[in-house]
């Protein structure tokens, strides 16, 4: 198979929405076409009778809720599909802006009964930000909900997006019948049991056919008529190049705890979703189909088997071919690595790959080499923008609660901190180490992991600070700067990459520090031009 074709095949995308809307289920249903696994675990309020696939580290277990993302890949008909499955509590924003570098689309799940969300907001304001294609699914059709139109108002008004409907439920909650399938013209009925295999599609190439009532009865049959007529005139039709451009999002109606309007969806994605997309370095633009390899780490996994000690830097592969044992440049160390057993990744179970394609994504074995944000060449001196860190909203002291164990505790605080768990600070005045955090309970779950996998118990104090700042002077040798120092000494803090970040401790200080010392710029992310 040609080079071109490999890329063609490829459809990566990132899975969005608020906590409990459905990602997890939705994940495991489109595995289960794809033949990945053979029966899926719902995700229920905390009583996990069978796992589901994707969530596999014990907190997840304990909460269900998904706190690492991980890869999943699968074939459909002709295409392989790499799913990025992106944790939906908000305290772990950080680690699903950081996966949708490394997504080419993304389908954002809503709740029927909720609506839009704010996570949700959030999230889809990223993807806008970046031009990413959005296609959405309204999840949770089963239970009584908001109505179909009043939905998609809300997803136009409060995301700011286009829309236009591709599938319609026939009914809601308890007079749910099914969907009408607007990109193929054919009727899905709803059994209610989703383990019974999906029924047959009834296709109808005209809406008029008097068999409609047959089917779903007299009334339903007049108003989704109504419905369908109305969605002509209101919505625009679909055209895939302003869906590719970010500017129209389709919408698709499911359940996906059921398995209904899963397929729709996963039929019409794979035919309308990009292939691998262009991406932006420093230096140029790197299309997929150049020759020479080129990636970049958009997210590092520590001790991923407990039984091992082992650490995965996740790569996107931008362009070119990624091959086992070939020397590879690693940019920002500027030294070459060989990679003897790059994991490809194909429903939970990672295998060995010899060669992989624009688009895919392959964990690499690391000993400590690989930073977020890390590029990959065949040779050339670039490196991938749009991986920052930004600003915590939390701040703790760390502590060593167990003195014996020291060494333990700085191995697994620096692991976790190159994983993007959370972000390190270490005051100039004494050395302290400072934790800046997303959401409050990254705290736990690094005291979690601190103990269960390295060891080592921490304790925390309270810090009290609003807002790390990262610090830019216009001329490092001016009086302004120093003064700017000695005055701030005590909130002044480097990161893990030695850069000079100032913890202030509110917007008020903020304010006047910018005022005293215009020369002195400050940024609330890490990533500054």
């Amino acid at each position: 198979m040609s080079f071109n074709t490999e890329i063609e095949k490829r459809r990566t995308f990132g899975i969005i929405s608020h906590p409990d809307a459905g990602k997890t289920t939705l994940t495991e249903k489109l595995l289960l076409f794809g033949g990945a696994i053979q029966e899926a675990g719902a995700v229920k309020s905390n009583k996990i009778k069978k796992g589901a696939t994707s969530d596999f580290m014990e907190i997840e277990r304990q909460r269900g809720i998904s706190v690492a993302t991980s890869v999943l890949a699968f074939n459909y008909q002709d295409k392989k599909i790499n799913i990025l499955d992106t944790p939906g509590h908000k305290d772990f924003a950080e680690d699903t802006f950081r996966t949708l570098t490394a997504v080419d689309s993304v389908i954002v799940v809503i709740d029927v009964a909720k609506g839009v969300e704010e996570q949700t907001e959030k999230l889809v304001e990223v993807c806008r930000m970046r031009n990413i294609p959005m296609l959405v699914f309204i999840n949770k059709l089963d239970r009584e909900g908001k109505d179909a139109f009043d939905l998609m108002d809300e997803v136009e008004q409060k995301l700011g997006l286009t829309v236009t409907p591709l599938s319609f439920p026939i009914g809601m909650g308890y007079d749910f019948q099914g969907i009408y399938n607007i990109w193929e013209k054919n009727i899905n009925l709803f059994s209610g049991d989703s383990r019974k295999n999906i029924e047959e599609t009834i296709a109808f190439s005209d809406i008029n056919n008097p068999e409609l009532e047959k089917i779903i009865g007299e009334k339903p049959a007049e108003r989704l008529r109504e419905e369908l007529e109305l969605i002509d005139e209101v919505y625009p039709s679909f055209d895939r190049q302003a869906y590719l451009e970010g500017k129209l999002q389709p919408v698709f109606f499911g359940s996906a705890l059921n398995n209904f309007g899963v397929r729709e969806l996963l039929d019409c994605f794979i035919q309308i979703a990009p292939s691998p997309r262009p991406k932006d370095s420093d230096t140029r633009t790197v299309k997929p189909d150049e020759t020479k390899f080129s990636g970049f780490v958009f997210k590092i996994h520590a001790n991923m088997d407990p039984k091992h000690r082992d650490r995965l830097a996740f790569i996107k592969i931008v362009s070119g071919t990624f091959e086992r044992n070939k020397p590879y440049l690693h940019v920002r160390l500027n030294k070459n690595l060989k990679f003897s057993s790059p994991n490809a990744f194909f429903a939970e179970k990672k295998e060995i790959v010899d060669i992989s394609y624009p688009g895919d994504i392959v964990g690499l074995h690391d000993t400590g080499n690989f930073k977020i944000g890390d590029t990959l060449t065949e040779g050339e001196t670039m490196s991938f923008k749009g991986i920052p860190s930004f600003s915590p909203e939390h701040f703790r002291y760390i502590n060593n609660a167990d003195p014996m164990k020291a060494k333990q505790l700085e191995k697994g605080i620096d692991q976790l901190m190159d994983e993007g768990v959370a972000q390190l600070f270490t005051l100039e005045m004494n050395n302290r180490k400072v934790i800046g955090t997303v959401g409050a309970l990254q705290y736990e779950v690094i005291q979690y992991r601190l103990e269960h996998e390295y060891g080592a118990k921490c304790s925390y104090e309270n810090f009290p600070a609003f807002k790390a700042c990262w610090v830019k002077p216009e001329d490092s040798k001016n009086e302004e700067f120093a003064e700017f120092k000695r005055i701030k000494q005590k909130f002044l803090a480097k990161d893990k990459y030695g850069q000079l970040v100032f913890l202030a401790d509110s917007d008020f200080s903020i304010q006047m520090t910018q005022q005293k010392y215009p020369t002195v710029k400050l940024f609330f992310t890490s990533e500054f031009d």
